[in-house]
């Protein structure tokens, strides 16, 4: 068996050269895996792909380092566009979420949130009774400040009144999601991106919407459907339907969940 050193035009600096790149490529490939899949399978994958590709091009095994290459990157490809919802998240915020987390916690200290909570379970179980269709997007530690300037600035403190005012059938900012930042609604008649993920079921484009902007944020958001009266809520690419009942509980424990630790 020829080991690669063994091979006539190729010197010791090429050989470590060639390593490195290879090492500096897949140990990318991890960080990000690491960063957005964080899972435990993926990490092994990458790194049983890496040993292997990197004896095979010791024992100048090429068509053996070919196939490894080629299966890796197929594979990693299928990931990405099973955890499609991940990545855009992350491409949407790499850097961001420090420095608003620290806002965020700076916010939480000036009012009173579970008073403000309460005022949204009441307006959120009003516009259900009513069959008045709403969506309403929390913000968390990613900014949603890009999102904001598509829609109608209002900056003005959670009220019931105001939001149901601005939701009833006919006003020119019912139409689209408000944005919520801590106790004050930045924004509305914000229109999302919607996702387009397949869903078993039938969603509108009200909770599309709302699917696509957890798709690429942290935020948790709050559809009440116009045709049943359904309260749901989207959050990390995913929707879950939730009794009138059950709505205060649910929603504290969703704004108290960061996404970043699944």
């Amino acid at each position: 068996m020829d080991f690669i050193w063994q091979q006539p035009n190729v010197g010791i600096g090429n050989i470590v050269f060639e390593i490195i790149l290879m090492t500096l490529l897949y140990a990318f490939v991890l960080l990000i895996f690491i960063m957005v899949i964080k899972r435990r399978i993926a990490f092994w994958f990458l790194i049983v792909s890496y040993v292997l590709a990197i004896l095979s091009y010791l024992f100048c095994l090429d068509a053996s380092l070919i196939a490894i290459l080629c299966i890796t990157s197929a594979i990693i490809t299928v990931i990405m566009f099973a955890n499609l919802g991940d990545f855009r998240h992350f491409i949407a915020n790499p850097f961001k979420r420090t420095a608003v987390k620290l806002n965020r916690k700076k916010v939480e200290r000036i009012f009173d949130r579970h008073a403000t909570y309460q005022i949204i379970e009441s307006t959120v179980k009003a516009l259900s009774k009513a069959k008045i269709g709403a969506l309403m997007t929390f913000e968390k530690s990613t900014s949603l400040t890009e999102f904001c300037k598509n829609g109608v600035s209002v900056n003005a403190p959670i009220s019931q009144e105001l939001l149901m005012t601005i939701f009833y059938p006919g006003t020119r900012l019912h139409d689209g999601a408000v944005i919520i930042h801590g106790n004050m609604i930045v924004s509305a008649s914000v229109f999302f991106t919607p996702s387009t993920k397949a869903f078993t079921g039938k969603y509108g484009s009200r909770h599309r919407a709302a699917i696509g902007i957890s798709e690429v944020s942290d935020s948790v958001t709050v559809v009440v459907s116009e045709e049943t009266g359904r309260i749901s809520f989207a959050i990390n690419g995913q929707i879950e339907s939730v009794s009138a009942d059950n709505f205060l509980r649910v929603f504290e424990n969703y704004m108290a969940f960061n996404v970043d630790e699944k």
